[in-house]
């Protein structure tokens, strides 16, 4: 049966993108399949966006993920670092907050992703300045949305109390963290948030012999 087209892209300004992607996933994954994924990734993040000025820049670091998990998924899922997913409504708050903290005392020894279920325009002010106090940069993250490819490459999923479904993937470790959603909160609310989430990831980096 003959494949169908690849869609046709909803900017033009991604056929760039698309090039270095197919330039880097060469062997991997067909010009088709990554135009198909990229095209979808804009389609998702467009759906959510109030300012659409760095649309296609994001869509291509969307894309970079989503292809990396579906790489994973078709090697040897299991083997490598391990895979952490942190998943809450808007990703623009506790999930940003979990991935920043756990990124960045992981020291580069564990693979961290987030997403939403309902992705925000942008992360929430707040958690930025409360991650810049403990001396992390959140200015390249932005709210993704949840796709198949990061649930099923990940060997963690962690909900954030939010009542949120993840799809359930066999031989995942599944937990939820009961965290208080920091929108509209007061920083010194959040700043406990913060340090609420900062004693989950010491539990959980003692729990992963490779962190």
């Amino acid at each position: 049966m003959t494949a169908s087209p690849p869609p046709v892209l909803p900017d033009e300004r991604l056929a760039a993108g698309i090039a270095r992607l197919a330039l880097r996933c060469r062997g991997h994954f067909s010009p088709e399949t990554i135009q198909r994924l990229v095209a979808d990734s804009y389609e998702r993040l467009a759906a959510e966006a109030r300012i659409r000025t760095h649309l296609v820049v994001l869509t291509e670091r969307l894309a970079t993920e989503r292809l990396d998990a579906l790489a994973h998924i078709e090697g040897a899922p299991g083997s490598g670092l391990p895979r952490v997913l942190f998943v809450c409504t808007h990703n623009a708050g506790r999930s940003q907050l979990a991935a920043a903290l756990l990124t960045h005392r992981a020291g580069g020894h564990v693979a961290v992703s987030s997403a939403g279920t309902r992705p925000a325009a942008e992360v929430e002010p707040v958690v930025a300045q409360v991650l810049t106090e403990a001396g992390i940069d959140l200015t390249e993250a932005f709210p993704k949305p949840l796709t198949d490819e990061v649930v099923q490459a990940a060997d963690i999923v962690i909900t954030m109390g939010c009542g949120d479904a993840c799809p359930i993937v066999p031989g995942r470790r599944y937990l939820d963290w009961p965290v208080t959603d920091p929108e509209g909160a007061p920083i010194a609310v959040v700043r406990g948030i913060r340090d609420e989430i900062d004693a989950h990831i010491t539990e959980l980096l003692a729990s992963l012999p490779s962190a």
